[in-house]
């Protein structure tokens, strides 16, 4: 039986040192230096994931691989997604290939709405995603970022109704916050902290910044 684990859960498990969660499930990067040792680990990723019937989504690039896991038939990062990535970080150090988690990220559009049934398929259809949930659209090839609709009480016309969620490993947020500050930036509100900081932009263009979500246990 598959058992949903919050991400404190996920954290506080052995051998998952490489690993973070984000909005979107567990990720890492692996720094392969080459293309052909990033096939090399990705090869090896696909026969631990058919032995365990557990598929994650993987990015290969040049300089390295992105692997994220999610177990989609509980809609949350599972017991399934800690042992696999247990065996992924094992295997990667068998055949010399470092994690760097500290870049690993999730962008996510925020679109404010009064009544979320009427907006979201407007959104589906001119980006030609697909509808996860009852408040995301996301890119059926995984490419592009998610959109989420969040449920407004008003209209707030002085203010952005569209904004930035950046998901960022939770030992990377105060240097994103520091970064964002330094380029002129500024703290709107940190009432969230430190589940998210929302930053503006010199002209008032807003964007949280988030380490994994709240856990829900």
């Amino acid at each position: 039986m598959t058992t949903r684990i919050s991400p404190r859960q996920f954290h506080a498990s052995d051998g998952v040192e490489d690993w973070r969660v984000l909005f979107d499930g567990a990720k890492t990067y692996f720094v392969t230096g080459s293309f052909a040792k990033g096939v090399e680990l990705i090869e090896i990723i696909g026969r631990l994931a058919d032995a365990a019937n557990h598929h994650p989504d993987v990015d290969l690039r040049y300089s390295g691989v992105v692997v994220s896991l999610f177990t989609h038939d509980v809609g949350d990062i599972s017991d399934r997604d800690v042992a696999l990535a247990q065996r992924i970080s094992a295997a990667a150090r068998e055949i010399g290939v470092a994690a760097d988690p500290s870049r690993v990220q999730t962008v996510q559009v925020s679109i404010d709405a009064l009544v979320i049934p009427a907006v979201l398929p407007f959104w589906r259809a001119v980006l030609g995603y697909d509808t996860f949930g009852d408040e995301d659209v996301v890119d059926p090839l995984g490419r592009g970022p998610w959109v989420t609709f969040q449920q407004m009480d008003e209209p707030r016309p002085q203010r952005n109704r569209i904004h930035i969620d950046v998901s960022v490993p939770r030992d990377q947020a105060e240097a994103r916050i520091a970064a964002a500050l330094a380029a002129g930036g500024h703290i709107v509100t940190d009432a969230h902290a430190p589940h998210w900081w929302t930053l503006a932009d010199s002209e008032g263009n807003e964007v949280d910044v988030a380490p994994w979500r709240e856990d829900s246990d």
